[in-house]
């Protein structure tokens, strides 16, 4: 479809969504005078659901221009639609289509008329409201259009992501913010701290409209991930793997009872002790010596690992070299 196409079927569109809009939902418009009864202007909405691209130029009286994902371009159902109530596809991906499609939004502001682009870049999957991108402060710079924030609240409830049906007659509010005045930095369009000085005032306003959380990183390719919880076992004791048999120290139960009932010197070390031997080293490897009997209380006190706490309460001693 070619640009004088664009919008083609947007009076009978409007003829027919606005009665119908208004008697699905319950609206609630506020800062209408805010919008340029003519002359340019460029509408920053927050977007949390499909429909926002449809309340939005049905509640106002004037014509608006939207871009939408060049991906509804693949589909036959809304390659000749959209394009036809006025959406223009922008390439979400950056380069020479990006370009072309802001191209032709500043050919229509030029002109005197609204467009519509929505600052996230994307529809916020969660409801909140994330870091705006550059290209409405670029296309304002280039043609001192003013822009105007947008909040848009209930949308998301009407028609949530992945619903398939929209819930009638719930209320939809629509506040539109004073205008933003980009005339002073006119001189200063390809200043990127100046581009972001202004989005980030954009985004600000629409914040206090729609009364979203902020979140301060961009919202395309973000996906959430989950990070699993770390299992820790609270549990007083573990019990003896039966298959492996724990080498006891003379005098105890071969079944490691004697260790858990505290005798043979261990004070009720429990049965993961007895296979360590208190020392790290496993029983059933049969390495290691093992002292018999009360000295196996000292052995365990002298193998045992000790805390960074230990070390500086108690410093390890150091034998003398004599020469």
């Amino acid at each position: 479809m070619g640009s004088n196409d664009v919008g083609k079927l947007y009076p009978a569109a409007k003829a027919v969504l606005t009665p119908l809009f208004r008697a699905a939902w319950r609206f609630d418009l506020r800062g209408l005078e805010n919008v340029p009864a003519s002359g340019p202007a460029i509408l920053c909405p927050n977007h949390t659901s499909v429909l926002d691209s449809f309340f939005v130029p049905a509640m106002l009286p004037r014509r608006v221009t939207y871009v939408g994902k060049a991906e509804y371009m693949d589909d036959w159902k809304t390659r000749r639609l959209f394009p036809a109530l006025g959406m223009i596809p922008i390439d979400r991906s950056g380069g020479d289509a990006a370009e072309r499609a802001l191209a032709t939004a500043q050919r229509l502001l030029e002109q005197g008329e609204l467009f519509g682009i929505y600052p996230e870049g994307t529809r916020s999957r969660d409801g909140r409201l994330y870091r705006g991108k550059t290209g409405p402060a670029r296309l304002a710079l280039r043609t001192g259009a003013p822009i105007i924030p947008i909040g848009i609240r209930g949308a998301r409830e009407v028609m949530p992501p992945d619903a398939k049906f929209p819930t009638l007659r719930l209320p939809v509010t629509i506040s539109f913010g004073r205008p933003i005045d980009v005339t002073r930095y006119l001189s200063r369009a390809d200043d990127h701290m100046v581009l972001r000085q202004i989005i980030d005032e954009v985004m600000y306003e629409i914040r206090e409209l729609s009364g979203q959380e902020y979140v301060n990183e961009y919202a395309a390719g973000r996906k959430p991930v989950a990070v699993p919880e770390p299992v820790i076992d609270l549990r007083p004791e573990h019990k003896t793997s039966p298959s492996v048999e724990p080498v006891m120290a003379e005098g105890g139960s071969g079944n490691g009872q004697g260790s858990r009932n505290g005798h043979n010197g261990h004070n009720g070390h429990n049965g993961h002790s007895d296979r360590l031997n208190g020392g790290g080293v496993p029983a059933e490897v049969g390495s290691v010596d093992q002292p018999d009997g009360a000295d196996q209380n000292e052995f365990v006190k002298a193998t045992q690992p000790r805390s960074s706490a230990d070390v500086l309460r108690k410093p390890p001693r150091r034998a003398h070299l004599t020469t």
